[in-house]
């Protein structure tokens, strides 16, 4: 594909949106309607090793207003400009839970709808926490949750967790880390 001309629409705070005029690959030309994001990181953070049977880890719920609710997920968040992928994890680790980690492994990464937005998450894992204050910014409506593994399988299992990254990261660890599937 090839970007033939690109219009800035809108400039937010955390998104911008841009109309891109693109020639496909089977050549025809169209319009494309692109949120652009600077991308993301979210951590899993165990305050067990996440290999024992029922490890403790730390969900947040959290309150989205584009689902006029509260979600189950991790702490996660938006990159800084110039930050790297695992400072942002540890950073929003930090301020959104008030943990600490001594250790952060990188799981994967993912688009999250690469349809319209060119958003990458970095997924990571979390251990060896120590417990501090929090930081949460003032739109960071959530409250946090030590959870046994065993009942976050059952909430993802009952349909309780539907937070995409979180799910993702949660049965990436599952299956890579933990070496089981649901």
């Amino acid at each position: 594909m090839t970007l033939l001309h690109t219009s800035r629409v809108y400039a937010g705070r955390i998104v911008n949106l841009d109309i891109d005029t693109v020639r496909f690959p089977n050549g025809t030309v169209g319009e494309l309607e692109m949120l652009r994001h600077p991308g993301a990181s979210a951590v899993v953070p165990f305050l067990d090793d996440p290999r024992d049977d029922d490890p403790r880890l730390v969900l947040i719920r959290q309150f989205r207003h584009a689902t006029g609710d509260y979600l189950w997920e991790i702490p996660a968040g938006r990159c800084d400009a110039g930050e790297a992928p695992e400072a942002t994890a540890t950073r929003e680790l930090r301020e959104e839970t008030g943990y600490s980690c001594g250790a952060l492994r990188q799981l994967t990464w993912i688009w999250t709808t690469p349809g319209f937005t060119d958003e990458v998450i970095h997924l990571f894992l979390a251990t060896d926490l120590t417990p501090g204050a929090t930081a949460q910014e003032p739109d960071e409506v959530l409250d946090l949750h030590v959870l046994r593994w065993s009942a976050v399988r059952t909430m993802i299992r009952d349909g309780v967790i539907v937070d995409a990254k979180t799910l993702i990261a949660l049965l990436y660890v599952e299956v890579e880390v933990r070496g089981s599937f649901p």
